[in-house]
């Protein structure tokens, strides 16, 4: 590539026989050279030939993934053939309601919206750049009629001239040293990133829907719970009433079985609370108005999942947010060579063509047709710094996005780590707090007995009573932690995405084509 440009140089300074003399960046007067016309027109397409892109080829950062995640010991594996979740990952949970919200989500969601928008902008870019490979044509038509007056034809009025000219130009800039093939580069691999992030946003409005049903079903068996108790502190204020009434226990008994009956009630009302707040977050997850929207209450049907968990080798292939952090690294990195680049001349290919005449009955006749041809350089001499820090930028936004990528890298590891601990210790507490509800709920039945039969005050009931419903209560809370940590688990482990469901290429320089990244409907 040097050689030919320092040919094409050389060229365009030196005069051949009959040819053009440039001195000193001044074009004397043109006469034939077909010689140097020849030599010129050789170093030119040598050039061309020769092009390549400066800057440095992308290659993936290193990373180093764990053998295996530290959590999975004593952890239950799913079977063999589902070694990674695939598909509709939210259906393992067995719930129907579930099922169509989240598919809802998938149509509506104005955040996925925004997010496919995004992705739309990012391939327009794509498209843009490549755009710079081809030439830029344009026509121009244009009718002038001028006058003025001098001392011959100041009695005649003065002279009009009509000048009317068609004209056709095109011009093209070939991509000597890669700036067009490096920005492309760049624009597809952001156009990736954002392919990749419009499935963060998707896993993380489908996650967060289900974990917010599954929370909303898990209040709904704790208003039971309520509804229960308040019932039961009722006969037991029916109870205390009826004995004090016969003089059997004193008033204070009756007392605490009022405020504990209180206590309950007001703890019902505000499960309400909540349970109002994540149906509308539901509502504006599936992108309809809260004003409009209701869950029924009904029982809690999902099952908690056997989740396939994989390896972690294969984690970085299917979380979409380590692979959007990546592709913008090799983003990142194709910019350093447009910075790169700048150092280089430009070189610039024109020709146009046309007619021009003073008449228009002659104005698309050969004696009237005008016609230039025409490379041109331009280069930058002195520019006070500005390439060198642009390419000082380019290369620090690269080594940025780099620790980004292996901060992310890191972030997925940790956070499969931290819910398959979540839900092996859960699963434990689970068991032993099982027990203590049996323990709880068989010493509150003995503690009514013995009230019944006068053994013991009333203040033994009311302690017997609060234990059996927190056990219970603590019970709902482990099962709504465990529900949440599964979910949680799914997302971290990319909730069965793959990294080769990326746009490729093709598909980026396709502008009709929007793979699977589209949402079925707005």
């Amino acid at each position: 590539m040097g050689a030919a440009w320092r040919q094409v140089i050389a060229g365009s300074k030196r005069s051949m026989t009959g040819g053009t003399t440039i001195l000193n960046g001044f074009n004397m007067k043109h006469t034939q050279a077909p010689m140097h016309r020849t030599l010129l027109a050789a170093a030119v397409t040598a050039l061309l030939l020769s092009a390549c892109a400066v800057g440095p080829d992308y290659v993936r950062p290193a990373t180093v993934a764990p053998a295996a995640f530290k959590e999975m010991k004593d952890w239950k594996t799913a079977t063999p053939q589902d070694q990674e979740l695939h598909g509709k990952w939210w259906e393992i949970y067995q719930d129907p309601q579930l099922n169509a919200l989240v598919e809802q989500v998938n149509i509506s969601n104005q955040n996925l919206a925004q997010a496919e928008a995004q992705f739309r902008q990012a391939k327009a870019l794509v498209e843009s750049a490549r755009s710079s490979y081809f030439p830029t044509v344009s026509a121009n038509v244009s009718s002038t009629r001028s006058g003025g007056r001098n001392s011959s034809s100041s009695l005649s009025g003065g002279s009009v001239t009509t000048s009317d000219s068609l004209g056709l130009s095109a011009s093209w800039e070939p991509d000597l040293w890669g700036r067009i093939s490096r920005t492309v580069e760049s624009n597809q691999a952001s156009a990736q990133a954002s392919a990749a992030d419009l499935q963060v946003a998707r896993l993380s409005a489908q996650s967060t829907l289900a974990q917010n049903y599954l929370q909303l079903r898990v209040l709904d068996q704790q208003k039971n719970l309520l509804d229960d108790t308040v019932a039961a502190y009722q006969k037991s204020l029916q109870l205390t009433q009826n004995q004090y009434a016969v003089g059997v226990v004193a008033r204070s008994d009756v007392i605490q079985a009022q405020t504990q009956l209180r206590s309950a009630q007001a703890q019902a009302l505000d499960n309400g609370v909540l349970r109002a707040q994540l149906e509308h977050a539901i509502a504006l997850l599936t992108g309809q108005a809260a004003s409009t929207f209701s869950i029924a209450p009904a029982p809690l049907i999902a099952v908690l999942p056997e989740i396939p968990v994989g390896v972690p080798s294969s984690l970085l292939e299917r979380r979409p947010d380590v692979s959007s952090a990546e592709r913008l690294a090799a983003a990142a990195n194709a910019k350093i060579g447009v910075a790169k680049a700048a150092y280089f001349p430009n070189l610039t290919l024109s020709a146009s063509g046309g007619f021009q005449s003073n008449s228009f009955a002659n104005w698309l006749t050969v004696p009237n047709r005008i016609w230039s041809l025409g490379p041109a350089l331009a280069a930058t001499l002195f520019d006070g710094g500005a390439r060198r820090a642009q390419s000082d930028q380019a290369i620090a936004a690269y080594d940025a996005s780099v620790a980004a990528y292996k901060q992310a890298v890191l972030t997925s590891f940790q956070e499969v780590e931290d819910n398959l601990a979540a839900l092996r210790i859960l699963e434990q507490e689970a068991v032993v707090q099982g027990e203590t509800v049996q323990f709880a709920h068989h010493a509150l039945e003995l503690i009514l007995n013995q009230y019944k039969a006068g053994t013991v005050n009333y203040t033994s009931v009311v302690t017997a009573q609060a234990t059996a419903f927190s056990a219970d209560l603590s019970a709902l809370n482990i099962q709504n932690r465990r529900y949440s940590a599964s979910v949680l688990l799914i997302k971290a482990l990319g909730g069965g995405w793959n990294q080769a469901e990326l746009p490729d290429k093709a598909m980026l320089n396709d502008r009709d084509a929007a793979g699977d990244n589209k949402p079925a409907a707005k």
